[in-house]
């Protein structure tokens, strides 16, 4: 695939990075495995759904959702057909526990973005895959959203498939905006560790720089436009990110194996950079979105990608 031309060559490398940050390349999807434990997948990962559906027409791959505050949330599933994490990238887990869930294939798992209306606006949780795979731009014209329509990007953390989906190959090949008039908002934190001590940072600096007139950085604890609170969710990244919004919590990469980590938040996924920490984070905001009744929303958790 070519991607960028020879203006943007590191793309194609940052995205590489995926296989030691968040790569949605390790489907682990042998059929043989799948079929072996299908039953088990639909039932053992289920996630616990709302009742406030909304009465939106039928998009493959989106589930929309009505928020206490009137606004509307709708999942938006990045990834191609089914997706598992394997075994091997939740090294913390003992044989005897990952044995217990009879999940052979890997655990049910999604790559998503989630949107946003309220006011009339438009707000993009995280922006996915991009040219890496990404089916949010196919996703978002089904659901008849021009993307230029977008007027808020809200970044958890700068792994690639959170992130690429910012960019597109333009004219003469070089890199373009996909949300030409959207404010995008990332974390201080996660910024400067990106920017100044990660390496393997191409694809994030040269992102940051086609987006740096329209690029705002929080600290956590902000409250940001359409009432956006942005939360400390370290641990995955330096300055990973949780936001609330009315009753929704999105919850970025804070799990990656939804089915194990539910019934144990220590457990770690081998792509959190600091396992302490992203332990801590995991247990502190399921313990918050518990105790304030918030459905949580997750980059990595099995579709349709909530969770109560």
């Amino acid at each position: 695939m070519k991607l960028f031309d020879n203006v943007f060559i590191p793309f194609i490398a940052a995205l590489a990075f995926a296989v030691v940050g968040c790569n949605e390349s390790q489907n682990f999807t042998k059929e043989s495995a799948e079929s072996k434990s299908a039953v088990n997948l639909e039932t053992s990962a289920k996630v616990t759904m709302p009742s406030a559906a909304v009465n939106t027409p039928e998009v493959e791959g989106t589930k929309t959702i009505a928020l206490a505050n009137g606004a509307s949330v709708t999942w938006i599933q990045d990834n191609e057909g089914k997706k598992f994490m394997p075994r091997e990238l939740f090294s913390d887990a003992s044989d005897s526990l990952y044995e217990s869930l009879n999940m052979p294939a890997g655990l049910p798992a999604s790559v998503s973005t989630f949107l946003v209306k309220t006011d009339g606006k438009y707000i993009l949780f995280d922006a996915g895959l991009g040219a890496w795979g990404g089916q949010l731009l196919k996703r978002l014209d089904a659901l008849k959203v021009n993307p230029d329509s977008i007027g808020l990007v809200y970044l958890t953390h700068f792994h690639a498939d959170h992130i690429a989906g910012l960019v597109k190959n333009g004219s003469a090949g070089k890199m373009e905006k996909v949300f030409k008039n959207a404010a995008v908002y990332a974390g201080k934190v996660e910024y400067d560790a990106w920017m100044n001590d990660i390496p393997k940072n191409d694809l994030q600096k040269n992102i940051k720089a086609l987006y740096k007139d329209s690029l705002h950085l929080f600290a956590f604890g902000d409250s940001l436009p359409h009432g956006v609170l942005a939360m400390d969710a370290v641990g995955h990244t330096p300055g990973h990110t949780a936001f609330q919004i009315s009753n929704l919590l999105v919850i970025g990469d804070l799990m990656h194996g939804y089915a194990l980590q539910k019934f144990h938040p220590e457990i770690n996924s081998n792509y959190d950079m600091d396992k302490a920490k992203s332990a801590a984070s995991r247990k502190r905001i399921m313990q918050y979105a518990r105790d304030n009744k918030l459905l949580m929303a997750g980059m990595h958790l099995p579709p349709p990608g909530f969770a109560e």
